[in-house]
């Protein structure tokens, strides 16, 4: 892939995801300090509230960035969760101020994820979608192996110097942005003010309403799995805010070698439904270790193979939405990002409710949802090869 634009969104995700990771291990402690009897349903709570959010004003955002272009939408993203991340820090234990930062980090996540999964399809041909798309989750991947192991680090410090540092960090994302990030999208490409805003709704149609759920399914699970597993790992074996930044390094480290050699190097087009399959299996396989986990190793071990499963079937279903979509790019990224959002609201809610009644259960229910989203990647094949019989002439050669 020669156009290096790919690079300097590599460079901002990176970074981004970097600030999202410093906080992971430290979150929880807060919030625990704050009200202990309740910091678990605390903690789904502002995951989900984030999320909710994010979920209302992705597709705001993607048709926003059809109609003016990505640029200016990335850059006010970036400064908003600098401003979200700072709020947090200068909470000090207040926990409506907490709150209040998830709401002002899901109105402006929209505007980075889902604009950047856009800007990447403009650059790249459909031939090379996988390839870009595998890119951006290797980015992602990145900045969530250092991110977490870093914030264990600051958190000797004090809980709060996590925050501080993501912030900083976004405002020199923005920096990077404002100097080094071309538009992606010609002013000729760009849908008029005139022109009809297309909902969600039309573009959750056809074979690709299925992909939209599965990727739903994927994300409802893995946030399950990080809103619990800092108190599953403190019940069964004393984990630190350190340790969990290992957990979520291992894992990150995995799943961006993945995306990085396997998707980007290995996934022809059309070869993206195998994978997905592979992806969901071995995702499931994680999951089911990871109840079993009674040590640091094990749950490491647990969360490096769902790392691998998980890297596999995200770039290559994002991939499939922005080469099969007959909306606008930018919409079709902003609904999956909305599907995105809508796991990570409802995944934290129930994963704290289901952890309260066993702590096991969100990883079991994880492992059985990762198996029945087969269907779903099942049906998306039988009706993609009505809609597009090309398609399935290309997988089979």
């Amino acid at each position: 892939m020669k156009d290096k634009r790919i690079l300097i969104v590599m460079a901002i995700l990176m970074t981004t995801f970097i600030g999202f990771g410093i906080i992971i291990p430290v979150m929880p402690e807060i919030i625990q300090a704050a009200d202990p009897s309740k910091a678990e349903i605390h903690t789904g709570r502002m995951l989900a509230i984030y999320s909710a959010v994010s979920f209302i004003l992705s597709p705001f955002w993607g048709s926003l960035s059809d109609r003016i272009g990505r640029r200016p939408i990335i850059l006010v993203g970036v400064l908003g969760f600098a401003a979200s991340f700072l709020l947090f820090g200068l909470s000090s234990g207040n926990l409506t101020l907490m709150y209040l930062s998830r709401v002002l980090g899901g109105l402006f996540s929209g505007a980075v994820a889902s604009v950047i999964v856009a800007y990447v399809a403009d650059i790249t041909p459909p031939e090379e979608r996988t390839k870009g798309m595998g890119l951006v989750g290797m980015s992602i991947g990145l900045g969530f192996t250092i991110g977490p192991g870093v914030g264990g680090l600051l958190s000797v410090v004090t809980l709060e110097t996590p925050f501080y540092a993501a912030s900083a960090l976004a405002l020199i994302t923005f920096v990077l942005a404002a100097a080094k990030l071309k538009e992606s999208l010609a002013p000729e490409q760009r849908r008029s003010k005139s022109e009809k805003r297309v909902s969600r709704l039309a573009a959750f149609t056809g074979p690709l309403k299925y992909l939209y759920v599965l990727a739903f399914f994927v994300t409802f699970t893995l946030a399950g799995m990080e809103a619990t597993l800092q108190f599953f790992g403190m019940r069964r074996f004393d984990v630190t805010p350190l340790q969990v930044g290992i957990l979520f390094f291992v894992c990150g480290f995995v799943g961006a070698l993945v995306q990085g050699g396997v998707v980007r190097r290995l996934i022809k087009k059309g070869e993206e439904p195998k994978y997905i399959a592979l992806g969901l299996v071995i995702s499931a396989i994680g999951f089911f270790l990871l109840l079993a986990a009674h040590s640091l190793w094990w749950a490491t071990m647990s969360l490096a193979v769902f790392g691998i499963g998980n890297s596999l079937i995200r770039p290559c279903v994002t991939s499939l939405i922005t080469q099969k979509t007959t909306v606008g790019t930018g919409v079709a990224s902003g609904l999956s990002s909305s599907m995105d959002s809508l796991g990570r609201i409802a995944g934290p809610l129930l994963g704290s409710f289901f952890f309260t009644i066993e702590m096991g259960l969100p990883y079991l229910l994880g492992g059985i949802l990762c198996l029945a989203a087969l269907l779903l990647l099942l049906r998306f094949r039988q009706l993609d090869k009505i809609s597009f019989p090309e398609s399935a002439a290309d997988t089979a050669k």
